[in-house]
């Protein structure tokens, strides 16, 4: 299997604007994850950076490496909207087809990271999103006739409705318009906090459908790996059939992994910020360097 699976930063801009920027790893720098049918973004947002309402045809998980931020979820079974706030540290499954927001209320900026499945992308290794509102949202595509219907809207309302925000994925929003500011619900079963985790037990945590019943809905896990300078990760693989993909946290390291009879696929060094693919059954190791190696990682496999 020959695949390149060296590390890589974010290689594509989606968009930047005054809220924040999304962007992403493409099959064209990254390959392997559209061979294993994996996908990843980075979502930036900036002080009352706020991501319009949308859905997406992956399941993904999202890991905060910065900040605090509020999230609103509405499920496709369910209409009540739930808000949650995730700080630093914390991680929260997204179902397909579950509408969500994502909106930065502090006074520095915001980051997260999503890792999960790309099977169903139209755009190999790439989620997909699907916007409500803004210059991309699906409402500017039906025609004035059958908006008017759908929501019984007069001329004027009909002008304004489709694209009456010209940026099409992030804004940033006025003082004066009112967010939450905590959950309106027990997070206890959606939000996994890892940093609190680590306060007690040893430096590898794992977010499984054992610990974390929700992840059988999504079917992916997570993990995540703290090691020490000049520290080394015992060799692993992949038991259950599942695929893996890393994200660097902090840190640098190098990475080797070995696949068919014995074939070394990839040594190389790791940098804060890169993500990188281990394919079924091949085996990883990482090494950690001077300031020690920190990275999280998501399976298809929910345990």
């Amino acid at each position: 299997m020959e695949l390149n699976l060296s590390p890589q930063l974010a290689d594509t801009t989606i968009f930047e604007g005054e809220g924040g920027g999304y962007y992403a790893w493409t099959a064209a720098k990254s390959p392997a994850l559209a061979a294993v049918e994996l996908a990843a973004g980075k979502l930036v947002l900036q002080p009352r950076g706020f991501a319009l309402p949308h859905y997406s045809h992956s399941y993904k998980i999202s890991y905060v490496t910065r900040g605090t931020c509020t999230v609103g979820f509405v499920s496709p079974t369910n209409s009540e909207e739930k808000v949650v706030i995730i700080n630093k540290g914390e991680a929260i499954p997204v179902a397909a087809g579950t509408i969500s927001w994502w909106f930065n209320g502090g006074d520095s900026d915001v980051t997260l990271i999503f890792l999960g499945k790309g099977s169903q992308s139209y755009n190999p290794g790439q989620f997909n999103y699907f916007f409500l509102t803004g210059a991309v949202g699906l409402m500017g595509g039906f025609s004035t006739e059958f908006i008017s219907k759908i929501y019984n809207f007069n001329e004027s309302d009909l002008q304004k409705l489709p694209k009456s925000q010209v940026n099409p994925f992030i804004i940033k929003l006025g003082p004066e318009i009112n967010m939450p500011s905590e959950s309106n619900f027990n997070i206890g079963g959606y939000v996994f906090n890892f940093e609190d985790e680590f306060f007690s037990k040893a430096n590898r945590i794992e977010m499984t459908a054992d610990n974390f019943t929700v992840l059988d809905k999504i079917g992916l896990s997570a993990g995540m790996v703290k090691i020490e300078r000049n520290t080394i990760v015992n060799p692993s693989y992949s038991t259950d059939s599942a695929q893996r993909i890393f994200y660097v946290t902090k840190g640098s390291g190098r990475v080797q992994i070995v696949g068919l009879n014995g074939t070394q696929s990839l040594d190389a060094v790791l940098e804060e910020g890169q993500i990188f693919v281990v394919p079924l059954f091949f085996v990883v190791t990482q090494l950690a360097g001077e300031k020690g190696l920190e990275f999280f990682c998501v399976s298809t496999s929910p345990r």
